[in-house]
Order: structure tokens, then C-alpha cells, then sequence
């Protein structure tokens, strides 16, 4: 999301689907956290895995911690940090760190995350074709259109010898950015929650591991190319306005996303295209 127009248009195009990823801190008013602590805590999350996990805890595990715990489901990437900032919620839970980083300093905001609880891989996946090697020359690939994640696709096909980055691009990578691009390759950007929807207009897309699962693709089985865990810095986490950090129902839930029940329902329900980062 490399502008403000980017964002909007990011907010309308998933309002389709339901409501349309260095922390910046401040000591001024305006960004320090609530302190009412009182009600349930509102969570903001993506629908899947993020909305499920939650309500595994809210349903099984919140009520013995003696938390009192609400979800809310969004489908795209930006709302849970305005609502988060203003204090229509609590908390979000969707996001990773080089995303919030982009965020906060292209919107102002003081989001900061409290603690990491999973990594969903990115992967490229196709209709037309069962592996990377057989897409043909001029081929076109859909990859999302925010920053972070158009970069992160971006080195996930230059990890895999499919496109050469220039040297020491990192978070801000776009196509301009290709050095080598063997098969000529084309590239439409679309807002992430789309991209699962163009798979039958072109021939791969690089698809968000949370979209994938929403869309019945298996990033475990189904990606021709994917994310390696190892030392990945894209892992989700809860996150909060600074200042909330100390919410003890915050940290309630913390220690809950974290635990081994968590863990144990991660593994067990999403056999791999979900990772335990704790």
C-alpha cells in the first residue's frame, strides 16, 4: 500500500466482502492506550485462521482465565488497525511485523504487537498449471498490491529461480525491481483478498496463506512454490494500541494464544498451512 489512494481503494474493494499487514510510538496524548479495562476484551481479526483461533480460546480456554473475550471479523487488511487506533476495538490479530512497521508510518498510527502466535506461508498456486517450471513464457501472475506483501511475493518467486531481485531490495520491492525475469513474466496487482478469485483469469497468483484457506486451497499441498518457515519474519501476532500493552485481559489472552492447547489446535486442524511460532 504505497499511498493513501492505495489504501482506500484496498478498504472498498473488501467492503465487498465484508468491511472492505519500527512500530511509531509517541508520548503525546493522542497515542497513549485507553486504561478502561472494563468489559469484554473486542478482538479485530481475519476470519481465518485468526477469528478461528480466537474463538477456540473464547469457546474452550477463555472462560477458566476469566476472560471475557469478543470477536470481530474483517476481511481485509486495514480496518483492524484504524479500529484499533481509535478504540472501536481492543486489539487486532491478522497482522505481521514488516506490514504494521509500513503501516504506522504511511497512516500515523501507534499500533505495537504483544506477542506472535503463528506464521501462514505464502505460496503460488495456479489452475492451469501443476509447477512453477511449467508456466510459459509471458505468463501472468497475480500478486497483492500492498507493499509488504507484493515484495514478500516478489522474493518468494526469487527464492524459487523464478524472477532475480535486485540486490538489497527488501520490504518496498515492486517489479521495477526485477533484474532477470526469464519467462517474461507480467504482473496484476490486486488487493490480497482477491487474488484467490483470479486464479481462473490468470496463470498463477501468489495468494496470502489466510485467503488461501478461505478460498479451500491447502498450502501444505496445493502451492507449486512456498514459504520456508525458517527465521521467517512474517509470523501474526496480537497487537494493540501502544499504551495496552499492561490491559490485563490483554495479557490474558496472551498467555492463552500461547499456550499448549493453542499449539495443539493450530497443528491438529490445519495439518501444516498453519504454523505454531511459539
Amino acid at each position: 500500500m504505497r499511498n493513501t489512494a492505495k489504501l482506500t481503494t484496498a478498504v472498498l474493494a473488501a467492503g465487498a466482502l465484508t468491511f472492505g499487514l519500527t512500530a511509531c510510538g509517541s508520548s503525546d496524548s493522542d497515542s497513549a492506550g485507553s486504561s478502561d479495562t472494563s468489559g469484554p476484551l473486542v478482538v479485530a481479526a481475519s476470519p481465518v485462521p485468526h477469528a478461528e483461533i480466537l474463538n477456540y480460546v473464547k469457546d474452550n480456554l477463555a472462560k477458566k482465565a476469566g476472560l471475557d473475550l469478543e470477536v470481530k471479523e474483517f476481511t481485509d487488511y486495514v480496518t483492524p488497525n484504524t479500529a484499533t487506533e481509535d478504540g472501536s476495538v481492543d486489539a487486532n490479530y491478522f497482522q505481521n511485523q514488516p506490514y504494521l512497521d509500513d503501516f504506522n508510518k504511511k497512516n500515523g498510527t501507534h499500533i505495537v504487537p504483544v506477542v506472535t502466535v503463528h506464521l501462514e506461508p505464502l505460496g503460488l498456486y495456479s489452475h492451469k498449471v501443476k509447477s512453477a517450471d511449467a508456466l510459459k513464457s509471458g505468463a501472468t501472475i497475480a500478486v497483492p498490491n500492498d507493499s509488504v506483501n507484493e515484495a514478500r511475493a516478489l522474493k518468494l518467486l526469487a527464492a524459487n529461480g523464478i524472477i532475480t531481485l535486485k540486490d538489497g531490495v527488501g520490504n518496498e520491492a515492486t517489479p521495477a525491481d526485477i533484474t532477470k525475469n526469464p519467462k517474461n513474466l507480467k504482473f496484476k496487482e490486486l488487493e490480497a483478498a482477491q487474488t484467490p478469485r483470479s486464479l481462473d483469469d490468470v496463470d498463477a497468483a501468489v495468494i496470502n496463506g489466510n485467503y488461501a484457506i478461505e478460498a479451500d486451497l491447502s498450502p501444505a499441498k496445493d502451492a507449486l512454490v512456498l514459504e520456508s518457515a525458517k527465521d521467517n519474519p512474517y509470523g501474526n501476532f496480537l497487537a494493540v494500541k501502544d499504551g495496552n500493552e499492561d490491559d490485563p485481559r490483554v495479557k490474558k489472552l496472551a498467555k492463552l494464544l500461547t499456550s499448549d492447547e493453542v499449539k495443539k489446535f493450530i497443528e491438529d486442524k490445519y495439518d501444516g498451512s498453519v504454523i505454531p511460532s511459539f
